[in-house]
């Protein structure tokens, strides 16, 4: 564990399983020098096919403080549109000023436009969009740091036939991270989109992984640690030049 302000601060949003893309994420930039302050929410978890991990935030915050951070864990639901405060207030208390916001969080369950519910499709819009605008309109609010060292990076998908309120609501949040890009830049905060493209973390069905394998040239699935990589370049001091871009981190899968 890190002495207080030796390592710069990421908070990671939706941290709530170890196979999960976030952890895999918090893994990574545990590793490259990172404190981490991370959020999840069990509820969500708990009414899904895979369900709740027992114990999962526990064996995260092991894994992450054996590579040298300091961790802190805090459950939020992102519908509360008072959770990206209380989210910042608990990091900052325990770690000091936010300097990279990485955003893994989602709401995300199929159906299409004849089947989608009003209260399905504004759940999906509160957690995907609305969180997304307040999350990085408190770091911006909160942030210190030099010119130059700020980082956003907000993980999205195209993924929307049969899956429309997920897909919409992503649509949402990839402009407005990208204009974070433009609207924060006399902070000199970076902020760009990452779309991992279809990674097994429990939710695949054998027809939906066949598919998925037979669209990508290289032959596999993704890995939560293949995006963790790229996130990993543009938090780092490297991936400063990278701005307002929405990436494709896919393996080449159609």
């Amino acid at each position: 564990m890190s002495e207080p302000g030796a390592r710069p601060v990421v908070l990671v949003t939706g941290v709530g399983r170890t196979v999960g893309i976030g952890a895999g994420i918090a893994r990574q930039l545990a590793a490259s020098g990172w404190d981490i302050a991370f959020s999840y929410w069990t509820a969500y978890d708990d009414r899904m096919q895979w369900g709740v991990q027992t114990g999962a935030t526990d064996e995260i915050v092991k894994e992450l403080s054996e590579l040298g951070a300091t961790v802190v864990p805090i459950e939020a639901d992102l519908v509360d549109p008072a959770a990206p405060e209380r989210i910042f207030a608990a990091a900052e208390e325990q770690l000091g000023n936010v300097t990279a916001l990485v955003m893994c969080h989602c709401e995300s369950v199929d159906s299409g436009i004849l089947d989608t519910t009003v209260e399905s499709f504004d759940r999906h819009f509160a957690v995907n969009a609305r969180a997304t605008w307040l999350l990085i309109r408190e770091f911006a609010q909160r942030f210190t740091g030099a010119y130059g060292t700020g980082r956003i990076v907000a993980l999205t998908s195209d993924h929307t036939v049969h899956n429309l309120p997920y897909g919409a609501s992503k649509g949402a949040l990839d402009r407005i991270t990208l204009a974070a890009a433009q609207e924060l830049s006399e902070l000199g905060v970076t902020a760009n989109v990452v779309n991992p493209g279809p990674i097994d973390t429990g939710w695949m069905t054998d027809e939906v992984r066949d598919a998925c394998l037979e669209q990508t040239p290289l032959g596999r699935l993704g890995t939560p640690q293949d995006t963790a990589h790229l996130v990993d370049f543009l938090c780092s001091t490297n991936g400063q030049w990278v701005n307002g871009q929405l990436l494709k981190s896919n393996g080449g899968s159609a």
